[in-house]
């Protein structure tokens, strides 16, 4: 899970997150390691040979970033599941947040972000490709929409907040966290996505 937000959008820090910023940042400024860190905070822990085998690459390849995840904090290693050579690695923590200042890299942030939407456009597709196949119960919950709005800046402000306000309702899918018979993992993504216009457009 991923949580982008704006300069000053509310605080929001627990145990569960890792707040990225111009050092640690440096860790996920790459497609891969994003996509890496994402199965495991999906999936559970896996090894270097698993991971390349989900995402297509080489062991040499995943092993590297790995590491490079590991250095930066973001991924530690699993010993209780570790045998032989063969070494297990989970997520460090269930989200990671990134406050947008002036003190990030903007390439490194960009890159980042871009990373993350690319992830997001994965995880529709997947919906999509198995949509066919999913029972009918579970056809109706679903939607792809968007609302075009003209809003301050303050009442984007206040629409950011109740969104979160109003997930935070519902249960995570977490691994220590019951949940009752008939709950199946749900991903919710939210974009909201500013378009000021420029000073001379103002006023025209």
């Amino acid at each position: 899970m991923q949580r982008s937000l704006g300069k000053d959008t509310f605080a929001y820090m627990t145990e569960r997150e890792v707040n990225a910023d111009a050092t640690t940042l440096r860790g996920l400024a790459h497609p891969l390691r994003v996509r890496m860190l994402g199965l495991l905070r999906e999936n559970g822990p896996a090894t270097a040979t698993t991971l390349a085998e989900r995402l297509g690459q080489s062991t040499g390849a995943t092993s590297y970033h790995l590491r490079i995840l590991a250095n930066y904090g973001f991924v530690v290693d699993d010993p209780e599941r570790n045998v032989g050579r063969e070494r297990w690695w989970k997520a460090a923590h269930r989200t990671t947040r990134l406050e947008i200042d002036s003190a990030l890299p903007p390439a490194e942030a960009e890159g980042y972000l871009r990373a993350v939407a690319a992830q997001y456009a994965d995880q529709t597709v997947r919906f999509l490709d198995e949509m066919a196949s999913m029972p009918p119960r579970w056809r109706d919950p679903f939607t792809i929409s968007d609302w075009r709005l003209r809003l301050t800046q303050a009442e984007a402000m206040e629409l950011n907040e109740a969104i979160f306000a109003l997930a935070e309702r519902y249960r995570r899918d977490d691994p220590d966290i019951e949940h009752p018979d008939g709950a199946e993992k749900v991903t919710l993504q939210v974009h909201l996505l500013p378009f000021p216009a420029a000073p001379e457009e103002e006023e025209r």
